[in-house]
């Protein structure tokens, strides 16, 4: 089996369709793909509907989450939920707020961008998105389409990095609590690159650790930015800590050039996986 669970689809911040996700995920040859839109469930019933036969489709969320060191600034991280129940009421409204989050800070941004001078508007970005949640990429694609840099990498490395006068801060979820949501809507939460260090700050081995002590299932440790040698300290972490392991490309369309399937998940912890989730059901034939 080729399993691939983290995926994005223009409901966040992707370029896919949920329906041409699936398409690219059968082209790759992938036999299980997850959906993790950013903070919402919004493409699941589209992958539902356009799911074809013999592919099993994973849903899941990626949550906008801040881990707290004891004596420094709050670090940016992300989790990844799998197999929860959408109608969880305490998720539900997490969700609700960080989606309003994300609308506020984007928006925030944009008219900072337009006070001097940069020729894009907030109308503009929304309209681009396709209603979905709105983030960081889409005010990278308008500054794009605008001729302002060429291309969304350069508009991440300058106008929208933290460092840059532009860049707003989102009132994330406390990690810790987002484990606990998760779980209590029978989810699967892994944490999501973790040792990503080309995008910033990264947690230690003591969060991680507090991460599993509060629930945490499972890390994310084949990923396209995490270099070989983070990748066999995550493997060795999580069998130390008894987490599962996962995969995945974290395919964004043409947002970024990773194609979907770079990295995939054994099928045994995949397994292990689907086992420790009771809030929901990977969608496949005959079920």
């Amino acid at each position: 089996m080729r399993i691939d669970l983290h995926t994005h689809s223009l409901v966040s911040d992707g370029t896919d369709t949920p329906a041409e996700v699936l398409t690219a995920a059968v082209a790759a040859g992938l036999d299980v793909v997850a959906l993790t839109d950013h903070d919402t469930t919004d493409g699941w019933a589209a992958v539902a509907a356009a799911r074809p036969p013999g592919l099993t489709v994973v849903p899941g969320m990626e949550m906008s989450c801040r881990w707290f060191p004891a004596d420094e600034s709050p670090i940016s991280v992300h989790l990844l939920a799998y197999l929860f129940d959408p109608h969880a009421p305490e998720l539900a409204a997490e969700r609700g707020r960080l989606r309003a989050e994300r609308l506020t800070r984007g928006e925030r941004m944009v008219d900072a961008l337009a006070a001097d001078g940069h020729p894009v508007s907030w109308a503009a970005v929304v309209e681009r998105s396709g209603g979905g949640v709105v983030g960081r990429p889409h005010v990278a694609r308008a500054l794009v389409q605008a001729g302002v840099v060429g291309s969304v990498d350069e508009a991440f490395a300058g106008l929208l990095h933290h460092t840059s006068p532009y860049y707003v801060a989102k009132a994330d979820t406390d990690v810790l609590e987002g484990i606990a949501m998760v779980r209590a809507a029978g989810g699967v939460p892994v944490f999501a690159h973790g040792l990503a260090r080309s995008r910033g700050r990264v947690v230690g081995d003591d969060a991680l650790g507090a991460m599993a002590a509060a629930g945490l299932l499972g890390l994310e440790v084949d990923h396209p930015d995490h270099e070989p040698a983070d990748r066999a300290h995550l493997r060795t972490l999580a069998a130390d800590l008894d987490l599962l392991t996962t995969g995945s490309s974290d395919y964004h369309g043409t947002n970024k050039r990773t194609p979907i399937a770079a990295c995939t998940t054994d099928p045994a912890q995949y397994e292990r996986l689907v086992a420790l989730g009771t809030g929901n059901h990977p969608m496949a034939d005959g079920a």
